[in-house]
C-alpha cells in the first residue's frame, strides 16, 4: 500500500518529481543546485507539449543526486490536473522505492488534495497471479515537500479516505465471483464497518426477506445455490439533521438467468455489483471523515443463475410494498432487486434524499460512451448538485431525460403493474422510468445513476487502473460533504 506523507522542504532524494507548467518548471520548496535547475529547463525546452497534465518526462542522472528527476506536467494547475500528475508520477516511478515531489511555496490546498488522490489511485493494482518480483511495482512511499506540512494535513486525510474507499470498491468489484457471493459481500461490509465507530450493519437473509416481502431480491436469487441478502449500513452522527439514503445494485454474478447471456457477455459480470460496492465504500469514507449527515445505505445482493428454481419469463414478482412486475426478460434483473430496496427506503426510512447507483444497462455505453454515467432525476437541484460533485471529483455524469410518454411502455403488462423489459430502444431511459415506479412519494427527491459503462476500464488511464474503477465513490463523498 502506497503511503503519502508531508515534509518540510527537503534536500533532493534519489528520485525527485518536479511540477511543470506549459511555461516553465515550477518553483519548488526543495533546494536545487543551479546545475540541476539548468538541466531541467533544458529538457523542458526539448520535449513536445511540456506541462501537459499527466505527461511525465524523465531526466536520468546516473552520477548525480537526485539520480532521477521526473518533470510532471500540471497543466493550468487545477485539482484535476494535479490529480493526473499524481497518477503519472507513480506509474513513472513504479520501479523506485520512494519519491519526493517538490511542490511550490504556498501551493493551493486543492492542488495537494488532487495530487495525493492521483498518487494513491494511480498506484492501485489488483492481481491474483504469481508476479515476478523483478517486474512488480515496488514504490511504497511518496513524500510531498511543502513549506508548511501542518497546513495540508486535512487535504491528505481527505485524499486517503476517498482513495482508500475507492480502492476498496475496486477490490470488491474485481474479486472473482467464485469467491464473491452475497454472503461473502455481506461479511466484507461487516468487517469494514467494524473498523469505524458509529457504523451499524443489519443483514437480512432469505427468511427475513421472505417475511418482509422482498419478492424481487428473492426472485433474482432464487436460481442460485448462494442465497440472496439485503445489507443495511447506517451512519448516524450526533446532531445530523439531513437523512440521505443510498442504494446500490449488488448482483454478484449475472448469467442472465433463463434469458441467458452469450459467453462473451458473461466474462465481466463479476462487476455487476459495482453500484453496491460504491455506495458501501462511500458510506465508510463518510464515517472515516466524520461527515455530519445521516446516511443509510442499502445493498440488495443476489446471484442471477440458471437452475430449476430460477425465475422464468412470464412470472410475476410481488415487490416490497405490494407492486408487481411481470418478468419479460430474466436478464433485466438488477432493476428487480433495486425496486425492492427503493420501495423499502421510501416507506420505512423516510429519506430527505434518495440516490441509487447501478451497473444497470449496456445502453449506458451506447448513449454516453465508456467514461460517463447517465444521471436521471426530476429534481433539478439534486441533479445539479450531483453533476457538480462528479465534475469536481474527476468523474463524469450526463443528465438524461425521463419522458412521460415512455411511461406507458413500462406499464404495458396484462398481468402486473409494470414489466421489467419494456419495448423500445432507449434502454437506459426505460430502466430509469421503471425504477421511478417504486420510489413513491420520494420521486421529487430521487436520483438514479446508471454507471455500467464507467465502472470498468480496459487499460490504465490517468488515476484509473485497469479493471474496476470504483466509479461513484468520489462523486458520492464529494456530494455528501455538501449535504452537511
Amino acid at each position: 500500500m502506497l503511503t503519502v506523507r508531508l515534509a518540510a522542504g527537503a534536500s533532493p532524494a534519489a528520485t525527485l518529481a518536479l511540477p511543470v507548467t506549459p511555461e516553465a518548471v515550477a518553483t519548488t520548496v526543495v533546494s536545487l543546485p543551479d546545475t540541476l535547475t539548468a538541466e531541467c529547463a533544458a529538457l523542458r525546452a526539448q520535449v513536445t507539449d511540456p506541462g501537459r497534465a499527466g505527461l511525465v518526462h524523465t531526466l536520468p542522472r546516473p552520477l548525480g543526486r537526485p539520480r532521477t528527476v521526473l518533470l510532471a506536467g500540471i497543466g493550468d494547475g487545477s485539482e484535476a490536473d494535479w490529480r493526473a500528475a499524481g497518477a503519472a508520477i507513480v506509474r513513472a516511478a513504479a520501479r523506485e522505492t520512494s519519491v519526493t515531489v517538490g511542490l511550490p511555496p504556498q501551493v493551493a490546498p486543492d492542488a495537494v488534495r488532487g495530487l495525493a488522490t492521483g498518487l494513491l489511485l494511480g498506484a492501485y493494482r489488483y492481481r491474483l497471479g504469481s508476479d515476478d518480483p523483478d517486474t512488480a511495482p515496488r514504490l511504497r512511499r511518496v513524500t510531498l515537500a511543502v513549506d508548511d506540512p501542518a497546513a495540508y494535513e486535512d487535504e491528505i486525510a481527505g485524499a486517503e479516505a476517498v482513495a482508500g474507499a475507492t480502492c476498496l470498491a475496486r477490490d470488491l468489484t474485481n474479486t472473482p465471483s467464485m469467491r464473491k457471493n452475497p454472503a461473502w459481500f455481506a461479511r466484507q461490509v461487516e468487517k469494514e464497518a467494524a473498523r469505524h465507530t458509529g457504523l451499524q450493519v443489519r443483514v437480512l437473509g432469505v427468511d427475513e426477506l421472505r417475511q418482509g416481502g422482498f419478492g424481487g431480491i428473492l426472485a433474482v436469487g432464487g436460481g442460485s445455490a448462494s442465497p440472496p441478502r439485503l445489507v443495511e449500513l447506517s451512519w448516524r452522527p450526533r446532531g445530523a439533521t439531513r437523512h440521505v439514503v443510498l442504494v446500490g445494485k449488488g448482483i454478484t454474478f449475472d448469467t442472465g438467468g433463463v434469458s441467458i447471456k452469450p459467453s462473451d457477455a458473461m466474462t465481466l459480470m463479476r462487476k455487476d455489483m459495482g453500484g453496491a460496492a460504491a455506495v458501501v465504500a462511500a458510506t465508510l469514507a463518510a464515517a472515516r471523515l466524520g461527515l455530519p449527515v445521516r446516511i443509510t445505505t442499502l445493498a440488495p445482493l443476489a446471484e442471477n443463475m440458471v437452475s430449476g428454481s430460477a425465475m422464468r419469463p412470464g412470472d410475476v414478482v410481488r415487490h416490497y410494498g405490494g407492486r408487481t412486475s411481470e418478468i419479460r426478460n430474466t436478464d433485466a434483473e438488477g432493476r428487480l432487486v433495486l425496486a425492492d430496496a427503493l420501495a423499502y427506503a421510501t416507506e420505512r426510512l423516510r429519506p430527505d434524499v434518495l440516490v441509487d447507483l447501478a451497473t444497470l444497462t449496456g445502453a449506458n455505453a451506447v448513449a454516453l460512451g465508456r467514461r460517463t454515467g447517465a444521471l436521471y432525476s426530476d429534481d433539478d437541484e439534486l441533479a445539479q448538485g450531483l453533476s457538480r460533485a462528479a465534475a469536481e471529483a474527476g468523474e463524469q455524469v450526463w443528465r438524461m431525460p425521463l419522458p412521460e410518454d415512455y411511461v406507458e411502455s413500462v406499464r404495458s403488462s396484462d398481468l402486473a403493474d409494470v414489466n421489467n423489459a419494456p419495448n423500445g430502444s432507449a434502454g437506459s431511459v426505460l430502466a430509469a422510468l421503471y425504477l421511478r415506479e417504486f420510489v413513491g412519494e420520494a420521486r421529487d427527491r430521487w436520483a438514479h445513476i446508471d454507471m455500467s459503462a464507467p465502472s470498468w476500464i480496459d487499460r490504465d488511464d490517468g488515476e484509473l487502473s485497469r479493471g474496476a474503477t470504483g466509479w461513484g465513490v468520489r462523486t458520492l463523498v464529494r456530494w455528501l460533504s455538501s449535504q452537511a
